[in-house]
């Protein structure tokens, strides 16, 4: 089972699930249903599925696949066995890729996706790397005052690929905290002060965790009927002043 068109997983779709696990299997074998990704389920719909996760029919197998645990419902985690499964390293990932038919430096699409290669099959590799020069232009040149923020949130709120844009900035944030963490003076130190070398980066490790969640926030909210350009106008505004802060 996956999203529909809106992305998520409807109790629609749980309710029906639970009737066929409800019929004799064929030969009289096991049942199995797998939900991909699992915390793609609505609220309602994680509610749907509590009464099979805990009295499931005989020689039935349910799977739930996620790639964010912590998404799922306290109540959904403490009925499940959790089982982990390791990532594949990127050059195991970009060599399967390659006998998939999908040649070029994945480097770039494996830095903003991580090593996905189910998800990375989806696209273009050459799509990766002209979209993060962009935004990381975009970006530099709106610190530096040279590109109006409104301009380029309403530019990008209207085109795709928002979804690929708003990865591109997380990884940009992220990229400067762990930067930050790696040349500060001391763990302490860095947990206690709003403290960044001036040489990694011209925005304190403070601001760069909010901006961080902001991002993040956003991500969660893509498929939902909100102005995109005015949440993008909002978090430039937002890097804008942090800059200023801490110049």
């Amino acid at each position: 089972m996956r999203p529909e068109e809106s992305r998520e997983i409807r109790i629609e779709q749980i309710r029906t699930l639970i009737g066929e696990l409800a019929l004799t299997s064929h030969g009289a074998g096991c049942k199995g249903a797998l939900i991909a990704p699992a915390d793609a389920m609505n609220a309602k719909a994680a509610n749907a599925l509590l009464k099979i996760l805990e009295e499931p029919p005989p020689r039935t197998l349910l799977l739930l696949v996620t790639a964010q645990p912590a998404r799922l419902p306290a109540t959904i985690l403490s009925r499940c066995l959790r089982l982990r499964v390791t990532a594949p390293t990127n050059e195991v990932c970009s060599r399967w890729l390659a006998t998939e038919g999908k040649a070029g430096d994945w480097a770039a699409a494996i830095e903003l996706l991580g090593p996905a290669p189910f998800l990375l099959r989806e696209h273009d590799p050459a799509e990766f790397a002209g979209v993060r020069d962009d935004v990381e232009h975009a970006l530099a040149a709106v610190l530096a005052g040279t590109l109006d923020p409104g301009q380029a949130a309403e530019r990008w709120g209207r085109s795709e690929p928002y979804e690929l844009r708003l990865r591109c900035i997380e990884n940009w944030i992220t990229d400067r905290i762990r930067r930050a963490l790696m040349a500060g003076p001391s763990s302490r130190r860095t947990r206690s002060a709003a403290y960044l070398s001036e040489s990694v980066s011209d925005l304190n490790i403070r601001h760069l965790f909010r901006l961080a969640d902001e991002v993040r926030e956003l991500r969660t909210l893509v498929d939902t009927p909100i102005n995109r350009g005015l949440a993008l106008e909002r978090l430039f505004w937002r890097m804008v002043a942090a800059h200023r802060a801490a110049g």
